[in-house]
């Protein structure tokens, strides 16, 4: 891959960490709920949505750090944009629409059809495991 693509790309990585929705602070924070926070069965309710929603979202930004940390190592060992299982480039187009991409488009989609095939590949993806290798 070309230097100038790169820097770009690092460039992005950078600033997205810096960007991340929620901080450190956040995502340390404490999920505790006050029990004066929860007087009725609909508050309780309400406060449980809430915690749930905050848990997810801060489950979504830690995957996303750790993808854009993978990239940034594989741009620092000299393979990002390689494809990890064939190690064809996985093309221009497809980083600019998903930088943290680790497979090509074929190989993409072969992965996704496995998973169809199967019961685990209808699992909830926001596991961080990659689903096919380990039950392919």
């Amino acid at each position: 891959m070309r230097k100038d693509l790169l820097k770009k790309f690092k460039k992005l990585f950078e600033e997205q960490r810096r960007n991340a929705l929620f901080s450190n602070k956040v995502i340390h924070e404490d999920f505790g709920v006050n029990p004066d926070d929860r007087p009725d069965e609909v508050d309780q309710a309400a406060t449980d949505i809430e915690q749930s929603m905050r848990m997810r979202l801060c489950n979504r930004e830690v995957l996303f750090i750790k993808k854009i940390d993978e990239a940034l190592k594989r741009i620092e060992d000299g393979v990002f944009g390689d494809c990890d299982e064939c190690d064809d480039s996985i093309g221009e187009q497809r980083l600019r629409a998903r930088p943290t991409a680790t497979l090509c488009v074929a190989c993409k989609e072969e992965q996704e059809r496995r998973e169809g095939l199967t019961a685990v590949g209808r699992l909830h993806k926001s596991l961080g495991e990659t689903l096919s290798s380990k039950y392919a």
